[in-house]
């Protein structure tokens, strides 16, 4: 009896102990594998499809090539990635949906304004006036007609002139080889400077150079015609080729063995000839009778030019280039020579040395000349 309530009185009990071992089990379980299996990180690497997926290669490409022309996908720079090079130039090669839709074909490198890919319209090249340089540049022709009219004497002008470069030569190599003193210097006059002169000698050196040497070798008229040939014929040749030099052809690189500067434009070129035949005709009209020094002037309307006392011509070959004809012949050389020389292209030489000196010294051989011939 006692037996049997005990039986009877622990059966119950098993079932409950059973499963709730079976449960403490289950949860053992489910945290080992939780412990042993951690969430798997996924990651997404593209890679190139296979040959034989032809059609579904053109349908990923137009595709692509729809969201890139709407702004909102580089293809470019996720295929740079991937190192497809032969699936770039097909890709290039093929025409999208958005160019099909356009008259005008689409340029993938053009930069995008907003995500509607509206190209941003391509920004005019800023041109740079050197409004300061010019105005001085401009200023000495006017300060030399002041001077001839003034009679003043040209030794005192070629002596100031040294004087002054005796100052700037020196400044100006300092400048090239102390920093501190170079942004001091551009501080001062950086606004009268190119760019390419904060690294190289200054053009006011090469322009005192060029002046003092005319007004040293040539008679005085054909100096002063010189020098404002360098000071307005320069100045306009310049202006009018930033102004309209893209728009006329480029100069040859050489014409009749005579070398020009491949950056010269034909805009440039009749701006000079232009400007220094007006140079001649207006000094030799008005300005040069003004002089009362007549050993300072080589050509009169009345007189033309003097004639050699020991000229190899015979009387009857001579002639005499005076009045509109003598002014004209002139003028359409001086204009001629203003072109050529403004465009010259010497190795680098320094156009404000090399224009006084070449339109001066041709004036002088071409008044050499006349004088052989003169009656």
């Amino acid at each position: 009896m006692t037996t049997q309530d005990s039986t009877a009185t622990n059966s119950p009990r098993s079932p409950t102990r059973r499963g709730s071992a079976s449960s403490l089990s289950s949860r053992s379980t489910l945290s080992q594998r939780s412990r042993r299996s951690p969430s798997p990180i996924v990651s997404f690497t593209p890679t190139p499809l296979s040959a034989d997926t032809k059609g579904v290669k053109d349908i990923t490409r137009h595709v692509l090539q729809t969201l890139e022309g709407l702004g909102h996908f580089d293809f470019s720079a996720m295929h740079s990635k991937q190192g497809g090079i032969e699936e770039k130039d097909e890709y290039e090669r093929t025409p999208s949906p958005v160019d099909s839709s356009s008259s005008t074909s689409h340029d993938l490198t053009a930069p995008l304004q907003n995500g509607n890919g509206h190209a941003q319209p391509p920004q005019p090249k800023k041109i740079d006036w050197e409004i300061p340089r010019k105005l001085l540049h401009s200023s000495i022709g006017f300060g030399t007609l002041y001077l001839w009219h003034s009679q003043a004497s040209p030794n005192t002008v070629i002596v100031i002139l040294w004087s002054a470069l005796c100052i700037i030569a020196p400044a100006d190599f300092i400048r090239l080889r102390s920093r501190r003193f170079a942004k001091l210097y551009e501080r001062l006059l950086g606004f009268l400077m190119r760019e390419s002169e904060k690294s190289s000698t200054n053009g006011v050196i090469w322009y005192i150079l060029g002046v003092n040497f005319a007004l040293t070798f040539y008679p005085l008229d054909v100096a002063v015609v010189a020098i404002l040939i360098l000071s307005w014929a320069d100045t306009a040749a310049s202006t009018i080729g930033r102004l309209w030099g893209s728009k006329t052809p480029r100069l040859p690189q050489s014409f009749m063995g005579i070398p020009f500067a491949p950056r010269k434009s034909l805009a440039g070129f009749i701006a000079a000839c232009i400007t220094g035949a007006a140079v001649a005709a207006g000094f030799w009209t008005f300005n040069a009778p003004m002089r009362p020094f007549p050993g300072d002037i080589t050509w009169t309307w009345a007189n033309g030019v003097q004639a050699l006392a020991d000229s190899p011509i015979p009387a009857e070959y001579t002639f005499s280039l005076t009045g509109a004809i003598g002014l004209t012949a002139i003028s359409l050389f001086a204009g001629l020579v203003s072109g050529v020389a403004e465009a010259l292209d010497l190795n680098s030489l320094d156009d404000n040395l090399t224009l006084p000196i070449i339109s001066g010294g041709c004036l002088f051989a071409f008044f050499k000349l006349l004088s052989v011939f003169a009656s």
